[in-house]
């Protein structure tokens, strides 16, 4: 195996982004740990079956040697025969002098590697879904603490119907609900052993014709590699179909997490809040004064990898060839793992962004300020307020038309001076001179004592969405994963 070295590519994802256990479960030492696994999974089951040439001293030696791993011998055999399995059945059969003969008995290559990513996919995604979980959990502290924090509210980036901090948290909070659904709706398979093209023909004819012995043997072989169920029918590989169903899972929630990144980067632009910033940092090389958004920014690129990678699993499915091609290898090669380290790093990311109970003398955890918030909410309010003035005004029996037609002359040449001048909004000020307008400026300013009149049942829809949709999951099922996710960073 190759060490870090400073003179060839490193996968950066590796390198700078990702934790440990995702990396190892991705590791040439757990791929080919698992294949022998799976190898064990298979002799056993065949002997259990009755298979009578496989005996039990060779299955203790196939045990005893199965993390015994002499990549040298790997990588000369290979060369010599241009076959990766092979060479690992016959490295392996250099540590078991008694079993080499029945190792990979009645199998196809595609026994080990799908078997094995299956696995490999299997326990990655357990590492996904804590990291989600953890990230919906911050994001309900956050949506909790500010759920009466008003704000303005955006369409189309313009100033639009106020709302609170609280309620916009619960929508990235849904989003990333739907992506936990979808990762539960996904069923984890075995490949199982289905021989060359998915007949089961080799194993028919180990056990004689015996249909019933070959069923039960697909299912042993499931259940000794962790699976309670299999893959009713294969070809060679186990459906391509499925990947795209992974793939999408993982992409699904780098869309979440950019718009939620989106969001902050724009709010920052504002001066609404800041991301986590340590005390220490560096926002930029020439403008010392900065606080950029880098941590935000990174989870938007990173959320790339993983939407793009959605296309080529979808190619893979699209394009194999009757029960199999071998042009899916060397793609899926790559793709599988970056797929999961892409979510990985995006989850491990989002966690140190969202996460609140940081060490204060270090840094600070991610910021709403209250008094910018209000400012520019403030700067707005006349003109968002107008709808609340116009009902008022119409349950008193003014014209609403006649009223709405002076409202809108006055709001049209305030926002006039406000862009051309660089004026403060003084809607209130020239409704108030109005004489045909039925109240004075004073009377009008009281609608910005009460910015919570406008924002609807933002608070209350916030308390009620976490109640009933949030806190039953984590403090219910998922309780036990809370906690269970990296908060730190490598850069």
């Amino acid at each position: 195996m190759c060490k870090m070295t400073n003179d060839i590519y490193q996968e950066p994802l590796v390198s700078r982004y990702t934790g440990k256990q995702m990396q190892q479960i991705f590791s040439n030492d757990f791929k080919f740990k698992t294949w022998r696994k799976c190898w064990i999974a298979l002799a056993e089951s065949q002997m259990q079956l009755g298979l009578d040439i496989i005996k039990p001293a060779m299955i203790s030696e196939l045990v005893i040697a199965q993390h015994t791993l002499d990549y040298e011998l790997v990588k000369a055999r290979e060369k010599k025969i241009r076959h990766d399995v092979m060479a690992h059945v016959y490295e392996y059969g250099t540590h078991c002098p008694t079993a080499k003969g029945i190792i990979h008995l009645g199998a196809t290559s595609q026994y080990v590697g799908c078997n094995t990513d299956l696995i490999q996919m299997r326990e990655a995604m357990k590492i996904i879904k804590i990291g989600l979980v953890n990230v919906i959990n911050n994001m309900s502290e956050i949506a909790e603490k500010h759920k009466g924090l008003v704000g303005l509210g955006y369409t189309h980036f313009q100033a639009a119907q106020p709302t609170t901090i609280g309620k916009r948290f619960t929508l990235y909070i849904q989003d990333l609900l739907m992506d936990l659904e979808t990762i539960e709706s996904l069923k984890f398979k075995a490949r199982g052993a289905k021989g060359v093209t998915g007949t089961q023909a080799s194993y028919l004819e180990l056990f004689n014709g015996d249909y019933e012995k070959v069923k039960k043997l697909d299912q042993m072989v499931a259940e000794k590699l962790g699976f309670d169920d299999v893959f009713s029918v294969t070809g060679q590989t186990y459906p391509r179909k499925f990947d795209t169903k992974i793939a999408e899972s993982i992409a699904g929630i780098g869309v979440s997490l950019s718009k939620f990144a989106i969001d902050m980067r724009l709010l920052s632009n504002l001066k609404c809040v800041d991301e986590p910033f340590q005390l220490e940092q560096t926002g930029s090389s020439a403008m010392p004064y900065k606080k950029n958004p880098m941590r935000d920014e990174r989870l938007t690129g990173l959320s790339l990898k993983p939407r793009s990678l959605v296309q080529d699993f979808y190619n893979v499915a699209a394009t194999q060839w009757f029960e199999r091609t071998l042009d899916d290898s060397a793609i899926r090669r790559m793709d599988i793992p970056q797929l999961f380290l892409s979510g990985d790093a995006m989850l491990l990311l989002a966690n140190n962004i969202t996460y609140q109970n940081v060490d204060l003398t270090k840094m600070r955890p991610l910021t709403f300020y209250p008094n910018r918030i209000r400012r520019l909410l403030n700067e707005e309010l006349p003109f968002m307020a107008s709808e609340a003035i116009l009902m008022d005004l119409s349950k008193k029996g003014y014209d609403r038309q006649e009223m709405h037609e002076i409202i809108k002359t006055h709001s049209t040449k305030a926002g006039w001076a406000i862009k051309e001048q660089g004026a403060d909004n003084d809607l209130f000020e020239r409704l108030g001179k109005d004489k045909k307008f039925p109240l004075t400026k004073s009377e009008l300013e009281k609608y910005l004592e009460e910015p919570e009149r406008f924002v609807g049942a933002s608070e209350r829809q916030t308390e009620e969405f976490l109640q009933t949709r949030v806190k039953p999951l984590l403090t219910g099922y998922y309780s036990d994963l809370i906690g269970k996710t990296e908060t730190e960073i490598n850069v």
